[in-house]
């Protein structure tokens, strides 16, 4: 073992031992070169036999592989040292508590609380799933999840120090967890399901404080807590199902599932039923009315003009609250014009505010009227074009935060609309633009975030995008400041999130930095008037030098291995 105030590798000093396993010790040290504190774990080289030698080859091929992760709920390995008896893997340290203690000390937690942490693992397991090979967390448990001081969430222990040993409550073994693993895992066959599986348990532990390794027979949570939802009982139900095939099949759908647990319950698809009920009873009501009202037709079409007009043209002082029930208000009045559709956007972007709040306001009456829209007009081609600019550039999640392939993923199926549109008016100027964006969006279902059909993304794919992407940016020049930052900051955004995989894949370096360059000082160089686009320009400026020196780093580690 290493002696506490000794130095490892001429810089890091062990200053306290903070955990212990079978075959390992962790320590926390400080980096004496950066002044920085980071968790080392000592793995013991026992020597005794097959087994021994078996786990230190996996180790350290598993620390290898999380060296190129970059998610920030999962811990950064930085080091690994292998001194020929000892192999010392230098990581993260993580402050705060991990979740089986924050169980013990306070109880069952929260339902919106444990939905929050959901959300946050389900991003976490999506991004390691959708590595090229997939990587399969498979041991998903209150224990292995840290809760920052901060508030936000970490997932610790990637099996770097799995021992070989009988199963007990305590420890993890190759099979994973007892409780929490799913049948599958026992025979060696895990995919993203079993870790589907072990979140559901996981959720569970937390909103019924029933440990899962004590034996006690599953129960549907609200047996456990009466007063907990259907629709969180339904969604953890459903991850825990014995059948692979009877789960959740990505982390996509339990993500959506987790954001919207009252769709799935059997209340709503009663009131969905009902309210075709009363449609219909309202249908052939209308009908009667028609027949009878004829003649006070023209006097509601005069009343419901004004009442739109001043609806839609209201004052700069109204509030935001105020101006999105007067557009909703308007689009009652008439579903099919789409002006009111665009100000209700227009004011989420002048509020600098456009999350999953605001996001079902407006789904909510697009997507009840747009069968009916007129897909030919220049007013529809722009409605698409902004509500795609607005998901792919503002949209967050309720704490604020929203990664870049969710925004993508949103984005996506308005400017498909466009793309696909054979018959759109030659007045939409924006369609070269948008098309660009359908290319960036469709690189990323194809390559990236479809875990059923994802492919490789190859050096040859990443030359393509970039193509298409400078090409739009000179066509874009003569556009004006909002659509031309639009674009250079999913273009920022697109080159920092796919940093690691271009320098796997070989794409040339100084291509990939001279564009990021580009766009960087594009927006720069810009004038804007609206409030939220010279917070947009800000935070690219703020955000400059960390993402350049991240790409720097991506190709420099690249090229270590």
């Amino acid at each position: 073992m290493a002696e506490i105030g000794s130095i490892i590798e001429g810089k890091y000093e062990i200053l306290t031992e903070i955990g212990k396993g079978g075959m390992s010790v962790v320590y926390l040290a400080m980096d004496t070169h950066l002044n920085k504190q980071w968790a080392i774990k000592e793995i013991r080289k026992k020597g005794n036999g097959k087994n021994d030698e078996i786990v230190v080859n996996s180790l350290l091929a598993e620390a290898n592989l999380m060296k190129r992760l970059d998610h920030p709920a999962l811990p950064r390995i930085v080091d690994i040292i292998d001194n020929g008896k000892t192999i010392f893997v230098v990581m993260d340290y993580i402050e705060g508590e991990s979740l089986d203690k924050v169980l013990k000390e306070y109880g069952v937690v929260p339902e919106e609380l444990v939905i929050s942490w959901a959300m946050e693992l389900c991003d976490a397991l999506s991004y390691l799933h959708s590595q090229k090979p997939p990587i399969i967390y498979r041991d998903m448990k209150p224990a292995n999840v840290m809760l920052k001081p901060e508030g936000n969430i970490k997932i610790i222990d990637f099996g770097i120090a799995r021992e070989y040993k009988e199963q007990s409550l305590a420890d993890t073994t190759v099979l994973g967890t007892k409780g929490y693993a799913p049948p599958e895992q026992y025979s060696g066959q895990t995919d993203a399901r079993s870790d589907i599986f072990a979140l559901g348990m996981t959720m569970h532990h937390l909103l019924t404080g029933i440990d899962p390794r004590s034996g006690e027979a599953y129960a549907p949570v609200r047996m456990w807590n009466p007063d907990l939802s259907e629709g969180i009982e339904l969604i953890i139900d459903k991850c825990v199902q014995p059948a692979q095939e009877n789960r959740y099949q990505n982390c996509a759908d339990l993500l959506y599932d987790l954001e919207h647990p009252e769709l799935i319950t059997k209340d709503y698809k009663k009131k969905q039923r009902r309210k075709l009920g009363l449609f219909i009873a309202a249908a052939v009501l209308s009908i009667v009315m028609a027949i009878t009202g004829f003649v006070t037709k023209r006097v509601s079409v005069s009343i419901n003009n004004n009442d739109y007009n001043n609806l839609i043209s209201q004052s700069s002082a109204t509030s935001i609250e105020d101006k999105v029930e007067g557009y909703k208000t308007a689009i009652d009045i008439y579903p099919t014009r789409l002006e009111a559709y665009e100000r209700m956007l227009e004011a989420f972007e002048d509020e600098g505010k456009f999350g999953k709040n605001e996001s079902d306001e407006f789904l909510a009456k697009f997507n009840a009227n747009k069968s009916d829209f007129d897909n030919t007009s220049l007013e529809y081609a722009e409605l698409n074009y902004k509500a795609g600019m607005m998901y792919m550039n503002y949209y967050t999640s309720d704490d604020g935060e929203a990664s870049y392939s969710d925004r993508v993923q949103k984005a996506y199926s308005y400017f498909e609309t466009i793309y696909e549109d054979e018959n759109i008016s030659p007045e939409f100027t924006s369609k070269d633009v948008s098309d660009c964006y359908y290319q960036i969006c469709t690189f990323y279902r194809r390559y990236i975030t479809d875990s059923s059909t994802v492919e490789e993304a190859s050096k040859e794919s990443y030359d393509t995008l970039f193509d298409t992407i400078e090409s739009s940016l000179n066509s874009i020049k003569n556009s004006g400041p909002y659509d031309q930052l639009m674009l250079y900051n999913a273009t920022f955004m697109l080159i920092y999130d796919q940093r690691i995989s271009m320098a796997q894949v070989g794409v040339e370096k100084d291509r990939v930095i001279d564009l990021f360059d580009q766009v960087y000082e594009s927006a720069e160089a810009l004038t804007v008037q609206k409030e939220q686009s010279k917070k947009l320009q800000e935070e690219m400026s703020s955000n400059y030098t960390d993402y350049r020196k991240a790409m720097e780093r991506a190709y420099t580690n690249t090229e270590e291995r």
